[in-house]
């Protein structure tokens, strides 16, 4: 292959959710049509580049002219409550549900040996800094139900506690339009275990 269309496969397949196969059909669409998809590309990631940045109050993606952002400038919206999400992209996920109208955290990852991630990596000293300011009565951990995230959880919920703010997690249980038999174990344990009762 062209060197410069192995290139652009091999930047394209380093997104998440992209893997090589992904990456190739998607590099050839764009060179298929340059001026209608590749240069708008370009553009979009020029402009994204020069003007986005993470706030400097939550982590979460913002214009540089507008720091800190939309959500944090919110006065409308429950300062007793801090969400605290491992990525910025989680930010969006929970704001989509319409569900939650406190304000947010991004950790900017979560705990990991493999990926040698520790407490130093993560942006906790802000977060303790956040709480100590004061006004946070409950800080939610909406982060991932794997191993990794539920080492950070318990790291975050040590370090906060004697803070004096309540520590709570997302529920766990079976997804909307999903059966029993289609869950996993550890799934099913902790929806049995989180149980509500029925009005």
């Amino acid at each position: 292959m062209v060197p410069p269309v192995d290139n652009l496969i091999h930047a394209l397949s380093k997104l998440p959710g992209l893997g090589r196969r992904s990456a190739e059909r998607a590099a050839l669409a764009l060179l298929r049509k340059p001026e209608l998809l590749l240069d708008t590309l370009v553009a979009a990631l020029q402009e994204a580049r020069a003007t986005v940045c993470c706030c400097t109050v939550c982590g979460g993606f913002t214009a540089r002219e507008q720091d800190p952002c939309g959500l944090c400038a919110d006065t409308s919206r429950d300062g007793t409550l801090l969400c605290v999400v491992e990525e910025p992209s989680d930010i969006f996920a929970i704001e989509r549900s319409g569900g939650y109208r406190g304000r947010y955290h991004a950790l900017m990852g979560k705990l990991s040996p493999a990926r040698q991630t520790g407490p130093a990596d993560l942006r906790l000293r802000a977060l303790v800094g956040r709480i100590e300011r004061g006004g946070v009565e409950e800080v939610l951990l909406a982060l991932s139900t794997d191993m990794e995230g539920d080492a950070t959880a318990g790291y975050i919920s040590e370090l906060l506690g004697p803070l004096g703010v309540r520590v709570t997690r997302l529920a766990f249980g079976l997804p909307a339009d999903s059966g029993v038999g289609y869950s996993d174990p550890l799934t099913l344990k902790r929806a049995i275990s989180g149980r509500i009762a029925c009005s």
